[in-house]
């Protein structure tokens, strides 16, 4: 099974060494043909079916309204709002709404990690156990029928423990209790946000539950990030939000994301979903303790710019560095490929021809799919539960943001308008 060492300044030159390597050598290996040829044209009139097809789920009720911004080369090509920030209100869609993100949060927690990862704070193979001690006492839940032919559950020890890493990856067993087969594990994670809590009591939740399997054998989507928030904060020796604001959204001039608001103004200029899509639990107009690093942030379509265009340029943003060069790369390296020995089921939420690196989904060949997806290799991407969605695309020099507040058909939309943003470049 490959480890890889811990990114610190010292590791630098080597990772980066090695990164390069890898790039070469996958030149050399026959690639199927896909995504626009370098330095495409971008169509803007093409660009504009994306009004067409968003004004017309506006018009068909499917979502209450969005905003998309496309950039390339440091300015925005396209960038446009539709529908309602408040259907029931009859309160149009505004260039400041505020969105939830949801697992897009998951990219940021991750970069924050990074972030003292590349300062030696922590290591990539860390024992979880080492910031957070009660994870020292985790077992794998192993499901099995008795006699009767009911689903019983044993607890095995870890071949290994749980690593940072594990929790960068979604390979550390821990899952979310909300999707899957219903079975005994998945049944543990009942119950698991009753009452409030903070980060450390929601860790020490987590602790107590069993595993879904052993740590690196599985990409198993769950809370992972949670905890890796909890991590940050021990290391820190701050709340999760206080780092990612000193470091990250304050130097980023990202004003608007945090994780509940209290301000009336900007509670006003919150997104409400459809009334179809209102069972969607967290909500950052209810505040408590939870800064949850897994899926609680919201933001704007401005702040996200600054963010995307700071991840496009390879982690800085008007000369100040957020991740060396060495780190940046093995973030957005895929570390679950071929001879990993992790493996994918059904619920793997990449998808198809896509990796993962540490906090993003990165695009490794064409798929299976024919034609291929559009897209490019080497591009970064995540979303949320109700349509938050970034891509960075490197070989393009762009990124675009998709914001929305409408679970049920934010796949739809997701999937439609890369097709219109890639259908544009002129072959």
């Amino acid at each position: 099974m490959p480890t890889h060492k811990p990114v610190s300044s010292s590791h630098h030159a080597s990772l980066l060494a090695v990164v390069v390597a890898l790039a070469w050598l996958g030149a050399l290996l026959p690639v199927v043909a896909f995504g626009p040829p370098p330095n495409a044209q971008l169509s803007l009139e093409k660009l504009s079916r994306i009004d067409a097809f968003l004004n017309d789920q506006v018009a068909q009720g499917e979502i209450p309204g969005a905003i998309v911004l496309i950039q390339r080369h440091g300015k925005p090509v396209y960038f446009r709002w539709f529908g309602k920030r408040d259907v029931d209100a009859g309160i149009d869609m505004t260039r400041d709404t505020i969105f939830p993100l949801h697992s897009l949060t998951k990219t940021v927690t991750s970069f924050a990690a990074m972030m003292l990862i590349d300062r030696g704070k922590i290591k990539l193979d860390d024992p979880v156990a080492k910031y957070i001690p009660s994870f020292a006492g985790m077992k794998v839940g192993v499901e099995r029928k008795d006699e009767s032919g009911k689903a019983v559950l044993d607890l095995a020890p870890l071949r290994r423990p749980v690593t940072i890493e594990d929790l960068l990856l979604h390979t550390s067993g821990i899952t979310y209790g909300f999707y899957g087969p219903r079975g005994p594990v998945k049944a543990a994670y009942d119950g698991i946000y009753l009452g409030d809590f903070d980060n450390a009591e929601f860790a020490e939740r987590i602790a107590k539950l069993p595993l879904a399997e052993q740590p690196r054998t599985l990409w198993d989507y769950g809370h992972s990030i949670d905890v890796l928030g909890r991590v940050i904060e021990v290391v820190s020796g701050q709340s999760l939000y206080q780092f990612e604001k000193t470091e990250l959204f304050d130097p980023l001039g990202m004003t608007t994301t945090k994780f509940f608001l209290t301000d009336p103004a900007e509670r006003s200029r919150y997104a409400r979903p459809l009334r179809k899509d209102q069972h969607v639990e967290r909500t950052s107009l209810d505040v408590t303790r939870w800064e949850s690093g897994g899926g609680g942030l919201v933001s704007t379509v401005a702040d996200l710019a600054r963010y995307g265009q700071m991840l496009l340029n390879g982690g800085t943003l008007d000369g100040r560095t957020y991740l060396s060069t060495a780190t940046f790369a093995a973030m957005t390296t895929d570390h679950i490929g071929p001879g990993s020995g992790v493996e994918r089921n059904y619920f793997y939420y990449p998808g198809d021809g896509f990796g993962f690196g540490y906090g993003f989904g990165v695009r490794t060949n064409p798929g299976n799919a024919v034609p291929p997806p559009p897209g490019s290799l080497g591009e970064i991407k995540w979303d949320g539960a109700t349509g938050a969605y970034l891509v960075v695309d490197h070989a393009q020099d762009m990124f675009f943001v998709v914001l929305e507040n409408a679970p049920s058909a934010r796949q739809h939309v997701q999937v439609n308008v890369k097709k219109l943003i890639y259908d544009a470049f002129e072959k």
